[in-house]
């Protein structure tokens, strides 16, 4: 579009709350400008409306009282489609088609709005009937979709960051293109991990005795996984468009701190990715057994708890789950070269471990009683509620072996979180049983 933003005319009020000084005088904007909080999202809402082909909406008065921007005037999808059968962003429009006659009749189509919506479009910044386009730092074709950052070549030249800030400017820039890196967040896993102090540490060491130091525990692994995550983004591969026509197929892996998986779908007998997805596990996922990690018990019998969530997850679908017990040799002429054998994978993941520890296991036996022995248990709890400024706890005291309740109360005091509220229900807990020992 060619000056989009100046195609919105200003309601009176936003004139005074934009108004600029000047040393000719107090200037107001008569059209929205660029540098407004609000002006894309604003300009985001004419355009869907444009392609949606609803009605102008017209100017909001400050009397009109509040309205939700995310609401108002945005299109309902489900009622009528778009003219172009698909949303833009802002005023970077993607119009696809399959022939000639579709474009055609699509472009008639995108013309006819913005000319009733005011809306002026940029020739020299427009592409028209293309087999391949550059949009939004991808690269569309009718084969598939494509990483094309605007600066890959400073993004592969970068040397390793010596600040935090740095680092994490590296992985938000690779973090838009993470469908297209295999195994994006196993790579990255050690690099997250660093913080600031270790930065500063580094640079002192570098000062004291020179590049030796950097060259030690951590800085390896994570000089190795800066190296090979920038390998990826330059070799990226070509993401096929998600055919619904073609079986999909999720190639899974998990390592003992990670999982992984690739959308793949069949063309011309071999396997080509749609899309990547990773992350590292938590803490507390880390003692998962090998067979939860790839779910692969989903079909089996009696699931409970965790592996019973998962399948019900997944009872939507219908799925067939194949374990390849001879290795990956029968598969691999069946994959596409994008596709890394999880043979090498091990072998990569050696040198990037992060610093991840199982969270550790307290056994406890559980307590036994006798039949001769008569004790007290105590049990409590607490909430709170932040809006209603209190909280409740309450406490009950049983006796074994019978399970009775001998005593119980529950109480409500004002401005209490839900920590205060717990502490004193083991408070109440101390008091009933003095009141027992009392005889109360």
């Amino acid at each position: 579009m060619a000056s989009g933003f100046w195609v919105v005319e200003m309601t009176e009020r936003a004139k005074l709350i934009s108004a600029f000084v000047t040393p000719f005088g107090l200037f107001e904007w008569l059209r929205m400008p660029f540098g407004l909080m609000n002006a894309p999202q604003i300009y985001q809402r004419l355009v869907d409306n444009a392609l949606y082909g609803y009605l102008k909406i017209g100017q909001i008065s400050a009397s009109d009282g509040p309205i939700d921007v995310f609401k108002d005037g945005e299109p309902e999808t489900d009622r009528r489609p778009s003219i172009l059968g698909r949303r833009s962003y802002i005023d970077d429009i993607l119009i696809p088609a399959t022939s000639w006659g579709s474009l055609y009749t699509k472009v008639e189509r995108l013309l006819e709005a913005c000319d009733k919506w005011n809306l002026s479009i940029s020739l020299t910044k427009s592409f028209w009937g293309c087999r391949k386009v550059d949009y939004l730092g991808h690269r569309v074709s009718m084969d598939g979709l494509e990483a094309q950052p605007k600066n890959l070549e400073s993004l592969v030249n970068i040397p390793f960051p010596s600040t935090l800030r740095a680092m994490q400017s590296f992985l938000g820039s690779l973090n838009y293109y993470r469908r297209f890196i295999e195994d994006f967040a196993v790579y990255a896993a050690v690099l997250y991990e660093l913080r600031e102090s270790d930065f500063f540490e580094i640079g002192r060491s570098q000062l004291a005795a020179g590049d030796e130091c950097s060259n030690e525990g951590r800085w390896t692994e994570a000089k190795v996984a800066f190296t090979m995550l920038k390998a990826k983004i330059a070799t990226a591969p070509m993401l096929k468009h998600f055919d619904p026509d073609r079986s999909p197929v999720i190639v899974v892996y998990a390592s003992k701190w990670a999982v992984s998986a690739a959308l793949i779908q069949e063309y011309d007998g071999v396997y080509h990715p749609v899309t990547f997805t990773s992350r590292t596990l938590k803490p507390n996922e880390l003692n998962y057994g090998m067979v939860e990690k790839k779910c692969w018990r989903y079909f089996s019998r009696g699931l409970n708890g965790r592996l019973g969530r998962w399948a019900a997850l997944l009872s939507n679908w219908t799925m067939e789950v194949k374990k390849f017990e001879r290795g990956e040799e029968e598969i691999l002429g069946m994959l596409a070269a994008s596709i890394t054998p999880r043979g090498e994978v091990e072998e990569m993941l050696i040198a990037i471990s992060p610093r991840k520890d199982c969270r550790l296991k307290i056994s406890m036996p559980p307590p036994t009683v006798e039949t001769d022995e008569e004790l007290l248990v105590a049990s409590f709890d607490g909430s709170a509620r932040i809006k209603k400024k209190g909280g409740s706890f309450s406490a009950v005291i049983w006796k074994l072996p019978e399970w009775t309740i001998v005593a119980a109360e529950s109480r409500y005091v004002h401005d209490l979180t839900v920590n205060e509220a717990e502490y004193n229900g083991l408070l109440l807990c101390f008091e009933l049983l003095a009141g027992l020992d009392r005889g109360d």
